[in-house]
């Protein structure tokens, strides 16, 4: 005996009942389907065509369930009634036609009670990876799903602290590791997302920066700079010439880029002394292998990325971030203080004459910045060694960068009432004595 054709929707010599699908805005759509397969397949549909349903309609000689929905479903309405006559065994993986369609097919049949298309839904959205925006409308949609639907968002959910520690000490190592060129996007790539999991935005920081991190931290960076000293050794030890290869220059100027980054964690970790300690005792060497070199485009390049990272370390110690003697102060700013005020005419010639101008160039806030600092870090040394520096600026032909006018008329109104303010202090401190 052959077995029966299995039901089809549409199929109205068989059917006996109508689902009548509508929306507000007056769509009104007839499928004629088969209660046996609603009842089996839809708590919804099988409490509908009980006999405790006291409103169901007789349509065309059959049952009939209306079911409003938005006009934005109704495709998915739609798509979900044909599902209830498919066999989903998972072997029909393109019913789904993509993550938006499933989605809304997962909506229907959670509002409808089907709970074996939830299941296959969700098993199919858990497993395919989601677009942006399709990962938006799923986390608006899945938590008021129920707990069939939670596995879809193991992906996104909050992870284990200890594996946040693991993945963000591996990604350190590999960022401050200087790996070989070929990698330098996979070691941007790193640096960017350990920058990120540190900072305070609209979300908490994704770690914790206990003592461990911050030991872990300062190790890394402290051979990294190990690495870029052995390097500035080695340019000045050799021959000028091969000092300046394509290949060696380009290496240097990877290592400032990951000292300049390498100064960013440190900032936010608040564990800059360290650092700015090693650039102090490494700034004479830093200026003799770039000022030996001749001004052509690679070695403008290396004298930005140079300025980058001394503007962050001078700014750490001009504003007060990181406390440094007088003597390393007055260090600081004999050394980097010549440096730039050449080296920023020869940048800003090269930015307006090069074709490589976007790469070249230097934010002017920077420049800016930079200028504040020399004035901050001056007026913080004796009086003394202020005049001297003041009177070199006078004299020289780049008067006009740094711009210590401000720091001239400070230096010249405290020297002037010096006497009498020290004056007014003897004689309140000798008041204060014959009181006591």
């Amino acid at each position: 005996m052959e077995s029966p054709e299995p039901s089809r929707i549409g199929d109205r010599s068989t059917s006996d009942v109508v689902v009548r699908l509508r929306t507000h805005e007056g769509r009104d759509d007839w499928f004629y389907c088969h209660s046996l397969i609603l009842i089996e397949k839809s708590k919804y549909f099988a409490d509908r065509l009980s006999e405790d349903w006291p409103t169901c309609q007789i349509l065309d000689s059959r049952n009939c369930v209306e079911v409003y929905c938005e006009e934005s479903d109704f495709d998915h309405h739609v798509n979900f009634l044909r599902l209830l006559y498919v066999v989903i065994d998972g072997s029909l993986e393109d019913i789904w036609h993509g993550v938006k369609n499933a989605l809304g097919i997962l909506r229907v049949a959670v509002e409808l009670e089907c709970a074996q298309i939830v299941s296959a839904c969700a098993n199919y959205l858990e497993a395919m990876p989601w677009e942006e925006a399709e990962e938006d409308e799923i986390l608006k949609i899945i938590p008021g799903m129920g707990s069939k639907a939670q596995p879809i968002l193991a992906r996104v959910q909050p992870v284990n602290p200890t594996a946040v520690l693991r993945i963000f000490l591996s990604a350190i190592k590999f960022a401050t590791s200087s790996p070989p060129s070929a990698m330098n996007d996979l070691k941007t790539s790193a640096q960017e997302q350990l920058e990120y999991m540190l900072t305070e935005d609209d979300d908490a920081p994704l770690l914790t920066a206990d003592q461990e991190v911050k030991f872990e931290v300062k190790e890394c960076v402290k051979r990294l700079f190990t690495r870029f000293t052995n390097m500035l050794e080695a340019l000045l030890c050799g021959p000028v010439e091969s000092a300046y290869e394509k290949g060696k220059m380009q290496s240097f100027q990877s290592y400032l880029s990951d000292l300049s980054w390498a100064f960013q964690i440190l900032n936010k970790l608040e564990i800059m002394k360290e650092f700015v300690n090693s650039w102090v005792g490494a700034s004479d060497k830093i200026v003799l292998v770039v000022e030996q070199a001749s001004s052509v485009a690679e070695i403008i390049e290396t004298k930005s990325k140079v300025i980058e990272v001394a503007a962050k370390v001078l700014e750490a110690i001009g504003y007060g971030n990181v406390i440094l003697p007088t003597a390393k102060r007055l260090h600081m700013v004999k050394v980097w203080l010549p440096f730039v005020r050449i080296t920023k005419p020869l940048i800003d010639s090269a930015t307006t004459n090069s074709k490589d101008a976007p790469e070249l160039k230097i934010d002017g806030e920077l420049w800016q910045s930079l200028e504040s600092t020399f004035v901050s870090m001056v007026l913080t040394l004796p009086s003394e060694d202020q005049a001297e520096i003041l009177t070199e600026w006078l004299g020289n032909e780049n008067i006009h960068y740094p711009d210590f006018t401000e720091a001239f008329e400070v230096w010249c109104y405290r020297s002037k009432v010096a006497k009498r303010r020290l004056a007014d202090m003897l004689g309140n401190h000798g008041m204060a004595n014959s009181i006591l």
